[in-house]
């Protein structure tokens, strides 16, 4: 019988803020609820007088300020982003931070930073949302919990909730009512993104896109299980398979082909954490590449899905990979 999975550590979270902190107040609160998946480990500002440092220390949560006056762009990220690392943060969340991040910045945090933003995103990017929602005529503003990139609230929307704008609404009202709904949304699409990496769905989803982007591939079901072949419907052979919990394990890998027996071991033996040697499968050089682990690089599990396929591919198509690869 297979033991329930236990439950994954808390993701780490720095909180970044300019004011009053009223989205990092929600987020504090709804990251101490028993079921919560994620833990803010630094509140952080450009202003030192900004209140919501005040409430996260008397939370009993860590904070740090660095003025942003007399110092370039690059000057003051590193500094945030040097008190984020010390503090252990693998996410970094937006909150009312009034300052646009530099671009090598954002480039190496790609994918762990999160903003909330009043407005229906893509409508209305940038400053004063309300009251072009308001003189548009928009029957609704809202709100959008966002990946945050190079561009200006441009990255993948999350999640949304709409806010009907009243008769008679001002800027002033309207905020009033979004931010009440940016104190509901923010909490749970943070908490939904930091478990995508425990979730099966998420990473088979994210499997399927990189497996099915390799020439001839296509899915099949494998004891169970989805599994990935290469070649023709009759030929095919299978060079990933997708293992959720299977035979006694408690993880989430993706089955692909080695080298060699020595190189599996070596590499169960050495990387535990990264590594698994799957029952019924190893004997035949399967490795399971664990998918469930919070320092998970995608490009290195493309990187294993492309090796895998080369050796069970047909001949034909390993030659033409091979003349592509010298171009």
């Amino acid at each position: 019988m297979v033991e329930p999975r236990p439950p994954c550590p808390k993701a780490k979270v720095a909180v970044f803020i300019s004011g009053t902190g009223t989205n990092m107040a929600a987020l504090l609160y709804a990251s101490r609820l028993s079921d919560a998946p994620f833990e803010i480990v630094l509140v952080a500002s450009n202003k030192q007088e900004a209140a919501g440092l005040a409430l996260a220390r008397l939370e009993g949560i860590e904070t740090f300020s660095h003025a942003h006056q007399g110092h370039s762009r690059e000057d003051h990220d590193a500094a945030m982003e040097a008190a984020a690392k010390q503090a252990g943060a693998q996410f970094i969340l937006l909150a009312g931070y009034m300052r646009i991040l530099s671009e090598d910045f954002v480039r190496r945090w790609e994918g762990r930073i999160l903003n909330i933003h009043p407005s229906l995103l893509p409508k209305y990017k940038g400053l004063d949302t309300f009251a072009r929602a308001i003189e548009a005529g928009e029957s609704y503003a809202g709100t959008s919990a966002h990946l945050v990139t190079q561009e200006l609230d441009a990255g993948e929307v999350l999640a949304q909730v709409r806010v009907a704008i009243a008769p008679g609404d001002t800027p002033e009202t309207l905020a009033a009512r979004v931010k009440l709904a940016e104190h509901q949304l923010y909490p749970r699409a943070v908490a939904d993104y930091v478990s995508r990496g425990s979730d099966p769905k998420h990473l088979l989803a994210r499997l399927r896109e990189l497996a099915l982007a390799l020439p001839e591939t296509y899915e099949r079901e494998s004891h169970g299980s989805p599994g990935f072949r290469v070649g023709t419907e009759k030929t095919g052979k299978f060079f990933a398979h997708f293992h959720d919990g299977h035979h006694g394990s408690d993880r989430v890998a993706v089955l692909v082909k080695t080298g060699s027996m020595d190189e599996l071991l070596h590499l169960v033996e050495t990387q535990p954490e990264s590594y698994l040697k799957p029952a019924y499968y190893g004997a035949s050089g399967w490795i399971g590449v664990v998918l469930d682990r919070p320092d998970l690089d995608w490009d290195h599990v493309e990187d294993w899905l492309a090796q895998s396929w080369q050796r069970c591919a047909p001949a034909r198509l390993t030659k033409l990979h091979d003349v592509a690869e010298m171009f």
